[in-house]
This record gives C-alpha cells, sequence and structure tokens, in this order.
C-alpha cells in the first residue's frame, strides 16, 4: 500500500495544501501495529473465522461448507497441503540457517505475527523512484528465479528472506503447489487497485489534489490539440499502446526485425472479423512458399556498359 507522508489542509479561501509529517518511530510503529493487529483479530471474529480461547488464537472453518476456492486459500494460510494424499499436514520446509531472534530495524512494527514497514518514501520529484515502488508492490506474487524442481520431481521455492526460524525453501508436490496458484486468482469483477482517502473517485478532493483535475467536478484531459496539453495532461492521456509498452513491455510501435518505428494504422475489436483475420494468416502460412525475388543490390559497374570494353 502506498500512503502520502503527510495530510492536506483546507485553507479559509477554499484552496488546499499538503503539510508533511515526520517519519513514524519505532515505537509508533509498534502502536500503530498492535492497534491494526486488535482490530483485524475482531473483525474476523465477528465474521465466525477466526476463534479465540485462553491461551491463543485460531482460524476456525467448517470444510464441508466451504467451497472449493475457500478451501485452497483456507490451505494457503495456514500453510497446509491442500490436495492429495498428504491433504491437511503441514507444508514441508527446509530450515538450513540457525533461528534468529534479532529484531527488526527500526522502520519495522512487529506485533503477534503482524508486521508494518514504513521505511520507503519518494519525494515528489522522484516519479522514477515512486514508479518503481510501485512495479514492486505490483510484482508477481511467484518468482520464477527462486522457483525450481527436486529430483523427485517436486516444487522447490526459496524464499527472498528467510525466515526467523531458519526456513530458506518450501517444498510443494506439482499438485499441491497448483493449488496454491489458484487460491491467489482474485475474484472475477473485483479491482485490483483501490484508492482511499482524498484520492478515491467519490473524494470531493480528488479533482482538487491530482494533476490533471480528474474526479468529482473536475475536468478530464479531453483537449483535442496534443500540442496544447500540459505535461500532467501529457502524462495522463496515453495511448493504449503506450500503457501496453509501461505495464507489460510489450513494443508494438517498434518493428521486431528492422527496429523501425510502426504506425497503427486500426483496432479490431469484432470477433468475426478477427477470426477471419487470423483463418486468412493460417492458410497463407499452410501455403507453399511462392517464388521469391532476388535480394536488391547495387547497379553493376559502368565498365560493364563501356562499348571498347
Amino acid at each position: 500500500m502506498l500512503f502520502l507522508d503527510g495530510v492536506y489542509v483546507e485553507r479559509p479561501d477554499g484552496s488546499l495544501r499538503f503539510r508533511w509529517v515526520r517519519a513514524p518511530t519505532s515505537a509508533e510503529l509498534g502502536r500503530l501495529t498492535q492497534t491494526l493487529a486488535r482490530r483485524i483479530g475482531r473483525h474476523l471474529e465477528h465474521q465466525g473465522l477466526l476463534e479465540r480461547d485462553a491461551e491463543n488464537g485460531y482460524l476456525a472453518y467448517d470444510e464441508l461448507e466451504l467451497g472449493a476456492m475457500a478451501q485452497l486459500q483456507s490451505s494457503s494460510i495456514t500453510y497446509r497441503i491442500a490436495v492429495g494424499p498428504q491433504q491437511g499436514r503441514k507444508v514441508f520446509t527446509l530450515q538450513t540457517l540457525p533461528a534468529s531472534d534479532q529484531a527488526f530495524d527500526d522502520a519495522v512494527g512487529k506485533v503477534a505475527g503482524f508486521s508494518l514497514h514504513a521505511g520507503v518514501s519518494a519525494r515528489a520529484d522522484q516519479r522514477e523512484k515512486l514508479e518503481r515502488l510501485c512495479r514492486y508492490i505490483s510484482r508477481p506474487a511467484i518468482s520464477e528465479k527462486r522457483l525450481s524442481l527436486t529430483p523427485n520431481g517436486n516444487d522447490r521455492y526459496e524464499l527472498k528472506t528467510p525466515y526467523r526460524d531458519g526456513t530458506t525453501h518450501v517444498i510443494f508436490e506439482p499438485l499441491d503447489f497448483i493449488a496454491r496458484l489458484a487460491a491467489l486468482v482474485p475474484k472475477p469483477r473485483v479491482n485490483l487497485t483501490r484508492f482511499h482517502g482524498v484520492f478515491a473517485p467519490n473524494s470531493k478532493y480528488r479533482a482538487r489534489v491530482t494533476p490533471v483535475t480528474r474526479g468529482r467536478g473536475g475536468r478530464h484531459a479531453t483537449t483535442a490539440d496534443p500540442e496544447e496539453r500540459t505535461s500532467a495532461e501529457r502524462r495522463a492521456a496515453m495511448t493504449w499502446a503506450q500503457r501496453l509498452k509501461r505495464a507489460f513491455g510489450i513494443d508494438i510501435e517498434t518493428c521486431p526485425a528492422c527496429g523501425g518505428a510502426m504506425r497503427i494504422i486500426a483496432c479490431i475489436e469484432d470477433p468475426d472479423v478477427i477470426e477471419k483475420i487470423l483463418a486468412h494468416l493460417d492458410a497463407k502460412v499452410a501455403e507453399p512458399d511462392a517464388p521469391r525475388r532476388p535480394p536488391c543490390r547495387a547497379p553493376p559497374p559502368r565498365w560493364l556498359f563501356d562499348e571498347t570494353g
């Protein structure tokens, strides 16, 4: 999650002023983490997902009442094997390092299994750093570089940061590993990026704090002439091809063969037309290669046309 390192204060004339707030201390992070842990636990109790006794609390669920996806998610949370003959048992882990009781640094609060980190910040002019931070937060849950196969065919995943008990690798059976991946699939029609506070879609302050004045009562960057747009509007009015390159690294505006610039001439969205085009391309590939002209070459030397030669 990304948060502002300050608050917006409304002046008497109606304008907004941003006031920076100093970074929280370790004690403040600890108190905030404790408050979050208490409130999250109370919410889970009200939902019937958490039961407490005199000593500790544990997740409670009835496997007969849960759907298939809920069972996979609950097994993933509790580090249990979800499917197969070993269902219900703890996941096999490798502890290749000794246990460590080293405390977290001053920028992390840790209480009852909850940890809160607030040690990374970016100034308003550090756009590249902010982009790296956003990409890090939205990174995939699994890193293929740390995933490998064991000699007996199981999936071995190396942890980026070892656990405090010395665990460095987690071993999954292939079917259970697929179940773990299925538990990470988001529900349909759920927004994966959400905004709160002054950046929420229905906030009355959103149009007054965003560069392109998007929000309730604001204007959108719909200027017809690109030359008349401001720098903020030009950043917001990215084409879908630019967004495709920025988000997924897919560049469709550069020729993969020669590296020259390509121009988008049409955007086809009709499924029937798309099917006809793809079928035509498949038929062209299936046809035998037609005779091709020889490659271009330089003109012959002038002495070949010399009558005396």
